[in-house]
């Protein structure tokens, strides 16, 4: 609980203190008999419960009468205060008895639960707050022989930055030297450390935890992916759910409704002699108690943000409650097959070269040919090949998005790619029988052989598919541009609903434009992909979610939800909370507006009184509160 927030609660429990004992002394004492008459009673006991009024309500009053300052009539502030200091006021109308004890318990308890309210908002900020705590204060960088603290921001691209046991690596790089373990829970939820060597890739944001790293940094600051993070949670709260934004525009045209309601309930029926003014006022002022909105216009944004604050403790991040709102609605999941549902690691397992050809010159022409790229293919047959790659004797390097690579390897022309790409130069190939993605690999036109490289399904994959079906998404499809028979056997290993192969990136967004078509009324669809050319399907889907903060900046910029490790798994998980957090705000829709409904009805008919209108108010609020906060609990659904 912060400072802020501990003077507030003394505040209150003086407040309630002193409003106990002066509900003590007018319920034992008669005030009457110790002031002679009943007027002079009444008045002591209007001031005796003023006291605590004011102690637990001044801001309250004071805020009320700022914001009609400033043109802004019509919210809770105004309806408390209207409502209580109307209560003090039927201390004119001498026949009725006095009602100030109701209108200070209904100040002290609202002031409780806004207390409450906001005890529970700081709950479902903290695991923001905790995601904002990665942000690095310092780099420590090598400067001619000596260390150097700046600012990460000040850090140049290329150099390099010490980060010692304890500390958080402020931005994205590659490990020179040194070992360790490094802590990526804040970033990935994953509690088992990662271990770095020489070569490994690091991210901002994560912890050292044994070995002091030297880190030659790839990215500035701005672009490294703990400021793509901060970013991403800044400007979540921006975007807000379609109900949640009902919400607000009801409560702003709801409030004057309710208000004007209130004021012909407390004038008309007496103007028509149906009854006294002071009963009709009574009336009017727990209509009003009553119709305060702040149960839905709190509860219906906290467990939005509650659910948002509990998918980035899992390491998922979602830009707003809208795409919440949509996630909660997928009952379609289209997937690209490499680096999402297998761990995009090709490694070369057949090298099949035509009669007379070596097969070692088979697997060197294609790793020259494939020098300059960072496909994971190219990583593959890079590594396969036991010598040196030397780019000098590569030249003319052309990358065909979708079919492969045209490179002239020692004044020679030679193409490595798939049989589109021989098609598309009129080099005759063959096809083989084994599972995986086939290369074909021709040299001046003349057809040399393939290599057969093959990606590994990950280790939670099938299991995802499962959990996707029984959170009740009817279809799982998979969308690659690898060969069919490759796909065919992925699909049906991991029970794939739908496979469509050897698509080309344009080709993705068609099949998705299908799907959407297909639809049902009120269904959405969600596409997951990891890589720069799956930015278009991602933009184009109903929810777009990104694999793993080391993917694309482009598709991580193009997503509408990014899972910070590379599990396929936390897609149900997303979609289980998503569905958990909207039954939750339709939970207190329904409640909070039934219950109010049938209180206003009762205190227009003069059956509901004033206390039952504190209940009306603060205690569905304090409910609704109560299980919004259940959206942050978010252990139902780690694995």
């Amino acid at each position: 609980m912060s400072k802020k927030q501990k003077r507030w609660l003394v505040r209150i429990l003086v407040a309630l203190a002193l409003f106990a004992c002066v509900l003590a002394v007018t319920a034992l004492v008669s005030l009457e008999q110790l002031t002679g008459s009943r007027t002079a009673a009444v008045w002591l006991e209007f001031a005796l419960f003023l006291v605590p009024y004011l102690i637990a309500g001044y801001d309250v009053l004071l805020k009320a009468a700022r914001n009609i300052g400033h043109g802004q009539v019509f919210d809770e502030n105004f309806l408390m205060s209207l409502a209580t200091v109307g209560a003090f006021a039927m201390v004119l109308f001498p026949e009725t008895d006095p009602h100030m004890a109701e209108g200070a318990a209904v100040m002290l308890f609202y002031q409780v639960g806004e207390l409450f309210q906001s005890y529970a908002v700081g709950r479902s900020r903290k695991s923001i707050a905790d995601m904002m705590d990665i942000a690095p204060e310092y780099a420590t960088i090598e400067c001619d022989g000596h260390l150097e603290e700046v600012g990460p921001d000040e850090v140049p691209v290329g150099s390099v930055i010490v980060v010692k046991p304890g500390e958080r690596v402020p931005l994205d790089g590659v490990v020179v030297d040194g070992a360790s373990q490094l802590d990526t829970a804040a970033l990935t939820g994953e509690s088992v450390p990662r271990s770095v060597e020489p070569g490994s890739e690091v991210v901002s944001g994560c912890v050292n935890l044994t070995g002091a790293l030297r880190v030659r940094t790839s990215k500035p600051y701005g672009d490294s992916t703990v400021a793509r993070i901060l970013e991403l949670v800044e400007n979540a709260a921006e975007k807000k759910a379609r109900t949640e934004s009902f919400i607000t525009r009801f409560a702003r045209v709801y409030t004057p409704i309710v208000t004007g309601t209130a004021v012909l309930l407390a004038v008309v029926p007496p103007l028509l002699g149906a009854g006294a003014w002071s009963d009709w006022i009574l009336r009017g002022l727990t209509f009003l108690v009553v119709s305060c909105p702040c149960a839905l216009v709190i509860s219906v944004p906290l467990s939005f943000f509650g659910g948002i604050g509990g998918a980035s403790r899992l390491g998922i991040l979602v830009k707003g409650s809208n795409y919440l709102e949509l996630l909660s609605k997928v009952d379609t999941v289209v997937f690209d097959k490499t680096g999402t549902l297998t761990d995009g690691t090709f490694d070369v397992v057949a090298i099949h070269a035509e009669e007379g050809v070596d097969p070692a010159a088979v697997l060197s022409h294609a790793a020259h040919a494939e020098a300059f790229s960072d496909h994971p293919i190219a990583v593959s047959l890079r590594r396969a090949y036991a010598g040196p790659i030397d780019q000098k004797r590569v030249r003319q390097a052309e990358e065909a998005s979708g079919h492969g690579v045209r490179a002239v390897v020692d004044e020679r022309e030679v193409l490595v790619g798939n049989d589109k790409l021989m098609a598309r130069h009129g080099a005759a190939w063959h096809d083989c029988e084994l599972a995986g993605t086939v290369l074909h690999v021709c040299v001046d036109g003349r057809y040399v052989g393939h290599i057969v490289i093959a990606d590994v399904v990950k280790a939670d994959a099938a299991q995802t598919i499962a959990d996707l079906h029984a959170a009740g998404v009817k279809r799982c499809v998979m969308l690659t541009g690898d060969r069919a028979d490759v796909a065919q056997a992925v699909g049906g290993q991991l029970g794939i609903d739908e496979v469509r192969a050897q698509l080309l990136p344009e080709d993705k967004v068609n099949e998705v434009e299908r799907l959407l078509g297909s639809q049902a009324d009120g269904a959405k669809l969600a596409f997951v992909g990891d890589g720069i050319n799956d930015a278009p399907v991602l933009t184009r889907a109903d929810v777009g979610i990104a694999m793993g903060a080391m993917g694309s900046d482009a598709a991580i910029e193009a997503a509408d939800v990014v899972l910070m490790d590379d599990k396929p798994s936390n897609i149900a998980r997303a979609i289980r909370l998503a569905r958990g957090t909207m039954r939750i705000v339709w939970q207190n829709i329904v409640f909070a507006l039934g219950v109010k409904i049938a209180i206003l009805i009762l205190a227009a008919l003069g059956i509901a009184n004033m206390w039952l209108a504190v209940f009306g108010d603060v205690g569905v609020a304090v409910l609704a509160i109560l299980n919004a906060m259940r959206a942050m609990n978010v252990r139902k659904y780690r694995p």
